[in-house]
């Protein structure tokens, strides 16, 4: 799935929650010097950022279909060598890096496990693949207020729960079918300090990802009473929003 917005909207939705969630995952993965690593669904940039700066930019190369996001990592971070393309035909040479990581793409992939696989290709034997996406349990991830709320107000409405790997225990048969080895969960949990209400909401306005587009397609009474449920189910600002992702490192 290609996020055609610009990195500024992707950066007010997601990244105030992909950024934390970065740290956590680099940490989780055994980021060191001296490694070379591919970011795979690498959006804006959150994760190739803390690669970047724990690997030295020359070190890094990054993936995503979305061609505003690849434009705003070479602005960002010009040494890094970031390409347009989608996980499952990755533009890489076999055995090419020594850690290949997707946060928060699994879930948008056409084929999860055609993409694991060739994570694992172009990483070197015994390297580290690994991959996290939110989770979708109600009360899980950080859409899941908004999710609960569009629940409400329009029964009917397709949510993310089904998505590739937002379920406890998806991702490591994801890895398992892909020909991982060694394949062990985590889950990692972020707080993220709102505001406001208003400041939460808004970012839900600029046609990010399938929220986004459930918003947009909207008429201004039906978006009304969404708005109005989410503010209900929120607590009073300022709050804060937790959400955990499930994920999966593996040796290639």
């Amino acid at each position: 799935m290609s996020f055609e917005v610009p990195a500024t909207a992707y950066d007010q939705f997601m990244g105030r929650f992909a950024t934390p969630l970065a740290a956590l995952f680099a940490e989780l993965i055994g980021v060191r010097t001296g490694q070379s690593a591919l970011d795979v669904g690498c959006g804006p940039g959150a994760l190739t950022e803390q690669l970047a700066a724990r690997l030295g930019a020359s070190a890094v190369a990054a993936i995503d279909p979305s061609r505003s996001f690849v434009e705003a990592i070479r602005e960002r971070l010009p040494e890094v060598d970031v390409r347009c393309g989608a996980a499952e035909q990755l533009p890489f040479a076999d055995d090419s890096f020594d850690l290949a990581v997707a946060q928060l793409v699994v879930h948008f992939m056409a084929d999860p496990v055609a993409g694991i696989s060739e994570m694992a290709r172009v990483t070197r034997p015994g390297g580290v693949v690994a991959a996290c996406v939110w989770d979708q349990v109600p009360g899980g991830g950080p859409l899941g207020p908004f999710w609960q709320a569009a629940h409400d107000v329009d029964p009917d409405v397709a949510d993310e729960s089904g998505r590739a790997g937002t379920r406890e225990g998806q991702l490591i048969v994801i890895f398992q079918e892909a020909g991982l080895q060694q394949v062990q969960p985590a889950q990692l949990t972020v707080n993220v300090e709102m505001a406001s209400f208003a400041g939460w909401w808004e970012p839900f306005t600029m046609g990010v990802g399938p929220a986004g587009k459930y918003v947009e397609s909207l008429g201004a009474q039906r978006r009304n009473a969404l708005r109005d449920r989410c503010a209900e189910l929120l607590p009073d600002e300022p709050f804060a929003i937790e959400a955990s992702a499930w994920a999966a490192v593996g040796r290639a």
